[in-house]
């Protein structure tokens, strides 16, 4: 295990996020409500995200921005670990996140996005348990990609060759996954927020509570 961090926190939880920057953020919803209202609902989902992520225990949390290190928003410096993305495309900076945390000592992984409302703590705390007896899981979303991937060691293969940010996300990893004979745990399915559609039904859900 590396230095500095706990040694009985053998489970490392990536976050992908970017920096709220208006235009640069949520662009497909943007195209409906703006740049502006789009970067603020994107704040809305990080918020949600330190929420759920926050009540972890045992568990190292890393936040990895896509443009720049902010360690001035809302994310502790003293829970979470915060790391720069490096690749060109997602797959290539997932897997060197993954491969950070493997180095690093963590024996378990888990990487999630900042873009579900419906993501909450007890589907992280599943993804870990289900590792135990698995090696690999998966939170789909009704999109076709997933909001969560979690392995207990580095498969470079499930980061190569994949049609991102398309509705083929989830069967090419999961025809990866088969070709490979690694074992598969799936999560609930969940919905992401990428669109007005996806907003207003956010807005109803959380109206609701």
């Amino acid at each position: 295990m590396e230095p500095g961090f706990d040694q009985k926190r053998s489970q490392a939880l990536i976050i992908f996020v970017k920096n709220p920057v208006p235009g640069k953020v949520k662009t497909r919803l943007a195209k409906s409500i703006g740049n502006e209202k789009a970067a603020e609902v994107y704040v809305f989902l990080l918020d949600h995200t330190r929420a759920i992520t926050g009540r972890l225990t045992n568990t190292q949390c890393f936040v990895y921005y896509d443009d720049a290190i902010d360690e001035r928003d809302l994310w502790s410096n003293a829970f979470y670990r915060q790391r720069l993305q490096l690749g060109q495309d997602l797959g290539e900076r997932m897997r060197n996140a993954f491969a950070d945390c493997f180095q690093a000592g963590f024996s378990s992984v888990v990487v999630i996005g900042s873009d579900c409302p419906e993501i909450q703590t007890r589907h992280l705390r599943q993804a870990f348990q289900l590792l135990g007896s698995v090696e690999t899981v998966i939170g789909p979303a009704f999109d076709g990609g997933y909001y969560l991937l979690g392995m207990n060691s580095l498969c470079a293969d499930l980061f190569t060759d994949i049609a991102w940010s398309t509705a083929d996300v989830l069967a090419q990893t999961r025809q990866k996954l088969a070709q490979l004979g690694l074992s598969l745990g799936l999560l609930e399915t969940l919905s992401d927020v990428d669109d007005e559609k996806d907003y207003q039904a956010m807005k109803s859900r959380f109206e609701r509570r």
